[in-house]
């Protein structure tokens, strides 16, 4: 018998399964597919302060072992998330979800920190400082420890829920960066975001996606992913929650080995709407098959 549960920050996840911001919405349409209450939890849409429509189209880009997005941020704003979002996921999963916030200043992402503060079913607040796809916010914020660190110190003044900060790739030395927010009160760290990349339309010499750049995903990043969270993993002592091209069970706990607490799957969701209910269900099998009973355990095990 193997155990998959995972605690996380003061939460008892029933494993560390969680879909990742902006690939799985409210919830809703992956619930038509299957129970989901089976995840550990899912990460809500990305949510700023005002509406957002986001990018202009076409936004989405396919390449080999993965896609290009920039979709941008967009979302119906916080007071319809927490109006409307937030009763209808209680009813369908009923379990703590963490909340994605991002913002165009100190001042936003305080404002939605302060909101999502009283709702009940959030247990996590995410704060997305990497964000590759608007300008004037998102990954603005995540690309000096200085100013991350200001956006972690501000959140927490203003929330008892643990906040998690979304760190960028797209950086020079992610490790100050991490380091940074944790002395700045942080409670855990979600990485990585997706690293900035492009296409070209050959018929029409013109980039594929209408604002250029946008986020790569996918399973050609996880290499990236892995060695970045194992080298925070080594700097700081707080939790974290691993992502970037994650796609089975093998990947789930390579990335715990790595150092990740729990594990956001991104992409994978929009290719295979199923694939984190399978890797819920797979997680036992391998488990077993690598002599892993409690799953827990596994982090940060390739450095021991």
């Amino acid at each position: 018998m193997v155990n998959t549960t995972i605690h996380l920050a003061g939460l008892t996840l029933d494993n560390p399964i969680i879909p990742a911001s902006g690939t799985f919405g409210y919830g809703r349409e992956f619930a038509e597919l299957y129970d989901i209450r089976c995840l550990g939890s899912f990460s809500i849409k990305g949510t700023t302060k005002d509406p957002r429509f986001g990018n202009p189209t076409p936004r989405i880009a396919e390449c080999p072992n993965g896609m290009i997005n920039a979709v941008g941020l967009q979302n119906p704003g916080i007071e319809k998330v927490i109006s409307e979002e937030l009763p209808n996921i209680q009813k369908i999963f009923g379990k703590p979800v963490v909340a994605n916030i991002g913002g165009f200043s100190l001042e936003e992402y305080v404002y939605c920190a302060e909101k999502m503060d009283a709702c009940d079913n959030v247990g996590i607040l995410e704060v997305n400082i990497s964000c590759p796809n608007v300008h004037g916010g998102g990954m603005g914020f995540g690309t000096t420890a200085e100013s991350a660190a200001s956006v972690t110190e501000a959140v927490k003044k203003v929330t008892t829920k643990p906040v998690f900060v979304k760190l960028t790739p797209n950086v020079t030395d992610i490790v100050s960066i991490a380091k940074a927010v944790e002395a700045a009160g942080a409670d855990g760290i979600s990485m990585i975001n997706t690293l900035v990349g492009m296409r070209i339309d050959l018929k029409r010499k013109k980039p594929v996606i209408a604002n250029t750049t946008g986020g790569f995903s996918g399973p050609a990043i996880l290499p990236v992913a892995l060695a970045q969270v194992y080298r925070v993993y080594d700097a700081v002592q707080i939790p974290i929650i691993g992502m970037g091209g994650i796609s089975s069970a093998e990947d789930v706990i390579e990335m715990m080995l790595a150092g990740a607490a729990a594990v956001q799957i991104g992409a994978a969701n929009l290719v295979n709407p199923y694939i984190c209910r399978d890797i819920v269900a797979a997680l036992p099998e391998v488990m077993q098959k690598y002599g892993i009973t409690n799953l827990e355990e596994c982090t940060g095990g390739a450095h021991r």
